[in-house]
């Protein structure tokens, strides 16, 4: 049975160093409201271009608190990006990397910003 999650996020992005100058690399820090409660911390790359609206992005993050009333961890790999301003998101559990409660987590994470405000919406499936 699929389930759903709701709620808003803050997150802290700290640059780090990195080997390209067009790359940049950042370390992320989140913290979970609503469904999902918890933190979050993970490491992001991120491209600019020349063209208004187009950037792409790729992160990795560990995911630790409670989603439908279990506890556990799991990690997120994001690969994102904007086409002159055209947003896509792929934001997925990584197959098998959940623990404890959270273990057999599946599932898909969109981010939507309302202002300044992050929201998500996660479909999920638990065993």
């Amino acid at each position: 049975m699929s389930l759903r999650a709701t709620g808003t996020y803050t997150v802290a992005l700290k640059p780090l160093p990195a080997s390209d100058a067009t790359i940049s690399r950042m370390s992320l820090e989140k913290t979970f409201e609503g469904d999902l409660a918890g933190t979050g911390a993970g490491e992001m790359m991120a491209v600019t271009t020349g063209t208004p609206g187009s950037a792409g992005y790729v992160a990795m993050e560990r995911v630790t608190g409670t989603l439908g009333g279990r506890s556990g961890s799991f990690i997120f790999q994001h690969s994102s990006m904007a086409d002159r301003g055209t947003p896509t998101q792929s934001i997925q559990v990584v197959p098998d990397s959940g623990t404890e409660g959270l273990a057999g987590l599946r599932g898909t994470f969109v981010i939507a910003m309302d202002g300044k405000e992050h929201r998500y919406v996660f479909d999920y499936t638990l065993p």
